[in-house]
């Protein structure tokens, strides 16, 4: 009988391991992502997942509008598409 209870408490230890590594630090990942994407603004600088670095134009229910390069590109992309904000592609270059 000691056997199987100390299976099991080891069993729930390793659960209770499993969870605190690598589901609820993927749980707070997924909300701050969701959390930066509803609160982009216009003129805030972006980067899709795509890699697409540019400046919000319009923001829509979904959607966003933003702007790249010299020639004034304008793309129109969902939320989800958003990787980042904030000019990561300079931070990483330094």
């Amino acid at each position: 009988m000691d056997q199987n209870v100390m299976t099991i408490v080891m069993l729930v230890i390793m659960l209770a391991v499993f969870y605190f590594m690598l589901i609820r630090p993927e749980n707070k990942r997924k909300k701050a992502a969701e959390k930066m994407r509803s609160e982009l603004a216009v003129g805030d600088v972006i980067t899709t997942i795509g890699g697409i670095v540019g400046t919000i134009c319009a923001v829509k229910e979904s959607n966003i509008v933003i702007e790249s390069g010299a020639d004034r590109v304008r793309i129109e992309l969902k939320k989800w598409a958003v990787s980042g904000k904030g000019d990561q592609a300079t931070e990483n270059a330094q």
